[in-house]
């Protein structure tokens, strides 16, 4: 078994198990600056314009800009920068496989060694995207000078960058570049933009150049969607190989799903020059519709689900899934409370199209989402993706959505910690414990010391800090919380749960 490589491409054309680009995609010109070398981007942007290449609909290719000190670009190196991706997913019902050998990037470059080269690109007029994950710190304003070899920020290697290429192109508005940051905070896009500015003023550029900045370059808001586990464990890998005919040290593994919707109209549809390859592929004037879904959806569910899955003993989402009980559970709340309730314009039709996919995503086999994970920062998701969609549901029906109640019931279960240990606060499910790693822990295990469950209860419900607003003042929300802790302690947690299921089973046939 050889190692991937370009010499090898030929052969593997001839190999099912594989999709392949021709040799052509070898003489593409280099139009993408990539900050980023991580698994995330290789699996969901670099996706997108591998497939439009062998499409030949972009005919452009990646140069990557590595600028952390983990890790080195050998591997890149003895691979031709090429590397496979494998998605694994169900769709619709049923499960689809997909492999691919991205020839997406051209080459990958260490900016503490080569920044040069990075500059060098900003002279290249078909040069006119430029991507980034830096991760959500990466996308912060420090003070960074731009004629350091190189900058320290990521903000001040992209205002490099851009400050050569208007040096290059004497201020030409046609040399500005559309610019795509995918980390994961809101208005990513503008966030970026405002650093930029004042960036350049702190480093005292001249106002023309500020001009060009904001006048010729267009920082696009993006939202991305796909759950890229990266390279699989050794036993894993193994199997993939030998199924594919080959060696991979860049290989990743994937989840079929993807959605990259990007902030834009048809003048930035015109210049990214891939859109319309891919139906997952959004350019859209306003994409807050795709950040209310997947908000509310994908990571409401999981964190309504989050300590139910977890007390009832479950490790992985697909194991949740699997059982018939915690997958009635979900599914009701999905399409019967959340995706009615969603605090934005969006169809039924819409939501439960939506509900329906990420149903198919949790059952996935082959990404193996630890509970404990989501589990973290607990009560800051409840506030951000749960509590807005509560509220809607309650003022739009005048009365409470059960199932959601039940969640924010095992959520306070969940939070009791029964040991202290330091500042680590301790819960317990059938004797063994699980650190609960939240920030309000200490509130939560200060307040079930209380001797009435009632009174605990209406203590925490009162606490504006969890809730943005007293949960007492709704109507009956006192009420149905204690009545769900006075089961999850006395019944147990999988007994309130099919009664839970059973009530909703009756009250359905009746209506």
């Amino acid at each position: 078994m050889g190692n991937l490589f370009r010499e090898n491409l030929r052969q593997l054309r001839n190999q099912p198990a594989v999709v392949v680009a021709d040799d052509s995609v070898f003489q593409l010109p280099e139009k993408v600056l990539q900050f980023g070398t991580g698994a995330f981007l290789r699996g969901l942007a670099d996706y997108f314009i591998d497939k439009a290449n062998r499409q030949g609909l972009f005919n452009g290719r990646i140069v990557v800009v590595k600028s952390t000190e983990q890790g080195d670009v050998k591997a890149f190196e003895r691979q031709d920068n090429l590397y496979t991706i494998c998605s694994r997913g169900i769709q619709d019902g049923e499960l689809k496989e997909e492999n691919i050998i991205s020839s997406a990037i051209s080459r990958v470059l260490s900016a503490k060694t080569q920044w040069s080269l990075v500059l060098d690109l900003a002279r290249n007029p078909a040069v006119g995207l430029v991507i980034s994950n830096t991760t959500e710190t990466g996308i912060q304003l420090v003070q960074d000078d731009i004629y350091q070899w190189p900058p320290v920020s990521f903000p001040g290697k992209l205002l490099a960058f851009l400050y050569a290429r208007y040096v290059a192109f004497g201020g030409n508005p046609d040399f500005g570049v559309v610019i795509i940051p995918t980390e994961l905070i809101a208005d990513n896009g503008k966030k970026l933009e405002s650093i930029i500015l004042e960036l350049a003023h702190r480093n005292g550029l001249e106002g023309a150049f500020i001009d060009w900045i904001e006048q010729c370059n267009f920082f696009c808001n993006s939202l991305v969607d796909r759950i890229v586990p990266g390279k699989p464990d050794e036993a894993s890998l193994k199997e993939l190989e030998e199924k594919l005919g080959y060696r991979d040290e860049l290989l990743i593994t994937t989840e079929h799903y993807h959605l990259w919707a990007i902030e834009g109209d048809d003048r930035i549809r015109g210049k990214i020059g891939f859109y319309g390859i891919d139906e997952g592929l959004i350019i859209e004037p306003d994409i807050e519709l795709y950040r209310e879904l997947k908000l509310r959806l994908l990571n409401g569910a999981h964190t309504l689900g989050g300590g139910l899955a977890h007390l009832c003993g479950f490790k992985t989402v697909v194991e949740a899934m699997n059982d018939p009980f915690f997958s009635a559970f979900i599914t009701h709340l999905m399409e019967n409370e959340i995706a009615t309730a969603i605090p934005y314009p969006v169809s039924p039709e819409r939501a439960l199209a939506f509900s329906r996919q990420v149903a198919d995503r949790f059952r996935n086999p082959h990404i193996l989402h630890k509970w404990l994970n989501i589990n973290q920062n607990y009560s800051a998701k409840i506030l951000s993706r749960v509590i807005p969609t509560y509220l809607n549901y309650e003022a739009k029906n005048g009365y409470l959505p059960e199932y959601m109640t039940f969640g924010l019931a095992v959520f306070i279960y969940f939070m009791k910690a029964v040991r202290k240990e330091a500042d680590n606060y301790y819960g317990r499910l059938e004797g063994t414990p699980y650190l609960i790693q939240d920030p309000k822990a200490p509130f939560f295990y200060q307040k079930w010391q209380m001797a009435s469950l009632p009174d605990m209860v209406q203590a925490i419900l009162k606490e504006q800090s969890l809730w943005g607003r007293d949960l007492n003042k709704i109507d009956s929300m006192h009420g149905s919380v204690v009545r769900y802790l006075q089961s999850i302690m006395q019944n147990g947690i999988r007994q309130t749960l099919k009664t839970l299921l059973e009530k909703t089973e009756y009250a359905l046939s009746q209506s």
